[in-house]
């Protein structure tokens, strides 16, 4: 007699079934969302790493380097590179701490919130277009699936 696990009800080799088919989803979503967000993307000349950066910078007044490496996974001279790069495209600038002349903080210009803005409506109304195929009830389960899979990966995948 073999023994098959149960999860939540269902037979171990279901849900690893169900794992397998999500995995190919999950890969393929991933590879045409970021073409489709690489082409808007080289429009501004800004690889998808300078755009995260760009995005933690829109959030806050400034980042040191060092806390640009952290959020980045990198360390302070691949964040060095990223910043110099946004920096000579006029879309980030760089300061000395009043307090610190070593320490540097890094401030997103009006350019870059202008390009993460654009992208942004971009992606919003790319998901839009998928939106428009579900029915509202699946819209909602889309939304909180996704928010449950936040959640976890938040408290279990915390940056380095």
């Amino acid at each position: 007699m073999t023994l098959i696990i149960m999860s939540k009800n269902r037979p171990e080799a279901e849900i690893h079934n169900d794992c397998e088919r999500l995995s190919q989803i999950v890969c393929n979503l991933q590879r045409r969302f970021l073409l489709d967000l690489s082409k808007d993307l080289s429009r501004g000349n800004v690889s998808f790493p300078q755009y995260l950066l760009l995005g933690f910078l829109k959030q806050q007044k400034f980042l040191t380097m060092t806390e640009i490496a952290g959020k980045m996974g990198h360390t302070t001279a691949a964040a060095t590179g990223l910043v110099d790069r946004l920096e000579n495209l006029g879309l980030v600038k760089r300061n000395h701490a009043t307090d610190d002349r070593r320490k540097i903080k890094v401030h997103i210009t009006t350019d870059g919130l202008a390009l993460v803005e654009g992208i942004r409506t971009d992606m919003v109304g790319n998901l839009r277009r998928v939106m428009d195929e579900l029915t509202p009830e699946e819209q909602k389960m889309w939304l909180q699936i996704y928010e449950k899979i936040h959640t976890f990966v938040q408290q279990n995948c915390p940056n380095k």
